[in-house]
């Protein structure tokens, strides 16, 4: 990994690292719950954004959203919204979204926000509104070392936040796209496939910068797939997925 991509504390501030598990436990006890105790009624970016205002943790936009925050475009029906924030500001969250209930879901199971084991070994903490039992926004308390994301399945990734975060015009962050194929890339559904090959190679040519080396994928060209019909670029890129 580059040294620019190393991690960096700020100036004057002491590093506290927080630890990150490639896969997670799942912690005892919980209550068993199926898809009809989780109903959604999810807020767009832009809602979460308001009512995060006065935030200063770094809290962004993740999973599909992200995409369609970096697309500038809705590409697809979101059934929940996911932001993420380094663990040790999750409270500022909390503190800013007051009113409602916070649930730690995990392995098809569901723990108060204060059932310790839970949010220590579990990422996922839902808020959910009292009046309606609806759940509104996703938010991973995620490891970091100061001012360095790391990435909750392999901790040997790491970048300043300022490589990780973007930001659309109207000021909503954004989880990078590169960093949000990373964690889809373990699974593969069916909902994300038609925003998978237009990912990688154009959105390295939008930002500019690229993949940091160690993490550049393979994408090869197979037979009868839009990246090897479509006519291409100067710079290798099919026209048809920029």
């Amino acid at each position: 990994m580059p040294e620019s991509d190393r991690p960096t504390a700020a100036l004057g501030q002491p590093v506290a690292a927080v630890a990150a598990a490639p896969e997670e436990e799942v912690p005892p006890g919980g209550e068993v719950v199926g898809e009809q105790d989780l109903p959604w009624d999810a807020w767009t970016p832009a809602e979460v954004a308001r009512r995060l205002a006065g935030v200063v943790a770094t809290w962004y936009v993740a999973g599909g959203w992200a995409v369609d925050l970096h697309l500038g475009r809705v590409s697809r029906e979101h059934e929940d919204l996911e932001i993420a924030v380094p663990v040790s500001e999750f409270d500022q969250v909390r503190r800013a979204l007051a009113g409602f209930e916070f649930d730690v879901v995990g392995a098809g199971r569901r723990w108060p926000v204060d059932e310790a084991a839970a949010f220590r070994l579990l990422h996922q903490t839902w808020a959910r509104e009292p009046a309606t039992g609806r759940y509104r926004v996703d938010v991973f308390r995620e490891p970091h070392d100061g001012d360095t994301w790391i990435c909750r399945r392999n901790p040997s990734l790491r970048l300043p936040y300022g490589r990780v975060v973007r930001r659309t015009a109207d000021g909503v962050p954004y989880l990078a796209p590169e960093i949000v194929l990373l964690f889809k890339a373990k699974a593969r559904r069916r909902r994300t496939r038609p925003t998978w090959p237009t990912s990688p190679r154009c959105w390295t040519a939008r930002n500019g910068s690229g993949w940091p080396p160690r993490w550049r994928p393979p994408i090869p060209a197979t037979r009868g797939s839009p990246n090897s019909a479509a006519p291409r670029r100067r710079d290798g890129l099919p026209d048809s997925l920029c």
